[in-house]
């Protein structure tokens, strides 16, 4: 197993024991690919949820490039329920794992296809 192997292993974890989220390992793999060279990085590999700005960087660059979704409050609240979903005490939130929770809430998985 090389080390992208050992990391969506660890998402998959989180989806399962923080999120209480039976991943589908196609889709998340898909998710932690298409987050590319970031997944290695400790700053990039996790969002701070806590801060307005990473959260707008999520939503202008996952949400409306990458997903395609037409910017409105709805983006907003789907980023705070994946955030409530993740917990909210949780300090690492793994960029992948949000990013899969949104995928799967906005039935986006087609994106990956």
């Amino acid at each position: 197993m090389g080390k992208r192997d050992d990391l969506i292993a660890k998402y998959a974890a989180d989806l399962k024991e923080k999120c209480g989220v039976e991943p589908d390992m196609d889709l998340l793999t898909k998710v932690t690919i298409g987050c590319g060279p970031a997944i290695y990085n400790a700053d990039a590999s996790t969002v701070a949820a806590s801060q307005p700005a990473e959260l707008e960087t999520v939503k202008a660059n996952f949400l409306v490039k990458k997903l395609g979704l037409a910017d409105g409050p709805e983006l907003d609240a789907a980023i705070a329920k994946a955030i409530e979903t993740y917990g909210k005490s949780e300090r690492q939130k793994y960029r992948v794992v949000l990013y899969y929770l949104l995928v799967t809430h906005f039935g986006k998985a087609g994106v990956y296809a």
